[in-house]
């Protein structure tokens, strides 16, 4: 089934951060793996529970690393919203949160995945002031 994904303006990324996500989904992809219709997908990303972003191929994606199973990973909507309140654009939270710190260690996403989101959420507060 064809779904027409209309979620407003969304960021277009540049070719550094698409390849320090790796792997992405379509939003078709994250509603069957949610098991979700496409408007209920359309509202995670308007509630920013998910981020989905226009990679340099043209295609609207979300990053696989963004669920777990059949659910968004704990801990990432919380995340996302800190990084919107702290002034990132959606380009510049997935540059964040895919970009190795050496004093997690791994990227802010692994450490999410890790059940360790409050110490990503004390870096992204710390870069806001």
């Amino acid at each position: 089934m064809a779904y027409a994904w209309h979620i407003g303006d969304v960021a277009q990324i540049d070719p550094l951060t698409d390849s320090l996500v790796g792997e992405w989904l379509s939003l078709t992809e994250v509603a069957g793996r949610l098991g979700l219709p496409a408007n209920k997908v359309k509202q995670l990303l308007r509630d920013r529970k998910l981020l989905a972003v226009t990679r340099p191929d043209g295609n609207t994606a979300v990053p696989a690393a963004f669920l777990d199973g059949k659910q968004v990973v704990k801990g990432l909507p919380g995340t996302l919203t800190l990084l919107s309140d702290c002034g990132f654009g959606e380009d510049e939270a997935l540059r964040w949160l895919f970009t190795a710190d050496d004093t997690l260690p791994g990227t802010p996403i692994d450490a999410i995945v890790s059940h360790r989101g409050t110490e990503v959420n004390r870096r992204a507060q710390a870069l806001a002031l």
